[in-house]
């Protein structure tokens, strides 16, 4: 690995994380939460990776809002209030909170605990650092940039030949900090239809190539899954879809869907919430059913789905994102969200398959600490103690 460090800038993660940040520090200030991390393919490491990875996260808690930055967020990231940013400035990562070892087979365990206004900022940046830190440095592998060149052009064709809307998605589970800026880079200059970027401090760099690139992104499943975790899931999904109205005001307009299943959420998407939100992101099961299920939805309450938008984000090539665009052509807005198709085709290894998600939430202090559950339209994707996974099910008659 070159002496570059993994993440180089506060707002180098996802814009979703400062507005559930924010989100927190209004409706839940005491909240406590803790973060663990999950490889869904069980992969095996050694304690050399441990250490590397241990040195690399120390680095990130040098890490400051600068000036520059300050100003480009009160000019970009208006939804969000001034004094947020204030106080993000004398924001400093804690390295300390973060607790990393193997277990006895060799499968890697991360979890950080904290206020959970503060602690949810970290997830976006152990997950890419571990994806680096596995590939640059412990496996020592080199990208194919002639694959990249020719990837790029053909997904970039896809796009441009298609009006294709996307985002750039991609830094959790990116090949490095490097990629994500080449190919960043490469979509605001050749990407007609490119949106703009999740990655916060990618958007503001290249938002000088192309002043219509923006920061992408709303919430996040830690959201319902907090609520559900002690008021219960049936009521989670309005109960956030309410109070983000409150914080945000009808911005940031996109809400997700599949926390505890889409069919779930449905039923919690009243008339109101149909006609206040944008629209919704899809981001497990069959995308067409889905998007079916959407739009069957807005006509029963007499809302023109043309009206309303999905933007769809799981696991997206350009390839499956054209076919639901075709798909769904003049029957509802769509866009996309392409994550690890964009920073990790490197041409000679697969990305690694890791998330981190809320595993218990208190909250405050003096409340019982809850454990926290995320279901989901596809199998493999649930997360939580099976025994309450198992409970959420039976609540919301889905076994």
């Amino acid at each position: 690995m070159s002496n570059n460090n993994t993440v180089v800038s506060m707002l180098e993660n996802d814009l979703y994380k400062f507005s559930m940040s924010y989100y927190y520090q209004r409706i839940t200030p005491e909240g406590i939460g803790t973060f663990a991390f999950t490889d869904r393919n069980g992969m095996k490491f050694t304690p050399e990776f441990v250490e590397i990875l241990k040195a690399e996260l120390k680095k990130i808690g040098r890490l400051s809002l600068t000036d520059e930055e300050y100003k480009w967020c009160l000019a970009n990231i208006y939804f969000i209030p001034q004094y947020y940013f204030e106080w993000l400035k004398g924001f400093r990562y804690n390295p300390d909170i973060i607790k990393i070892f193997l277990d006895e087979e060799g499968h890697l365990h991360i979890e950080a605990t904290d206020l959970i206004y503060k602690v949810t900022l970290y997830e976006i940046p152990i997950l890419s650092t571990v994806s680096e830190v596995y590939f640059r440095t412990y496996q020592n592998i080199e990208p194919d940039w002639d694959y990249i060149d020719r990837q790029l052009e053909k997904k970039v064709a896809i796009s441009n030949d298609n009006k294709l809307k996307f985002a750039n998605f991609g830094m959790r589970r990116r090949y490095s900090h490097e990629m994500e800026d080449y190919v960043t880079g490469y979509l605001a200059r050749n990407a007609k239809y490119f949106i703009g970027s999740s990655t916060v401090y990618f958007a503001m760099k290249y938002q000088s190539v192309r002043e219509d690139i923006k920061p992408i992104g709303t919430m996040a499943h830690e959201l319902m899954m907090a609520t559900a975790a002690f008021m219960g899931p049936k009521e989670a999904n309005y109960h956030v879809m309410r109070r983000w109205t409150e914080v945000y005001g009808g911005a940031m307009g996109i809400m997700l869907t599949d926390s505890f299943t889409t069919d779930v959420f449905l039923r919690n998407f009243s008339l109101d919430m149909a006609k206040l939100y944008d629209g919704v992101r899809h981001d497990s099961g069959d995308p067409f059913e889905f998007g079916d299920k959407i739009i069957a939805k807005y006509e029963s309450y007499h809302i023109d789905p043309k009206t309303k938008s999905i933007v769809f984000s799981d696991s997206l090539d350009f390839d499956g994102a054209l076919s639901i665009s075709k798909y769904f052509k003049d029957r509802i807005n769509v866009s996309f969200g392409i994550g690890t198709n964009l920073t990790n085709d490197v041409g000679t290894v697969k990305p690694l398959n890791i998330v981190m998600k809320l595993k218990t939430f208190q909250v405050n202090p003096r409340q019982h600490v809850y454990r926290c559950v995320k279901l989901s339209d596809a199998p493999g994707k649930e997360l939580g103690d099976p025994d309450e996974v198992h409970s959420y099910k039976v609540i919301l008659g889905l076994v």
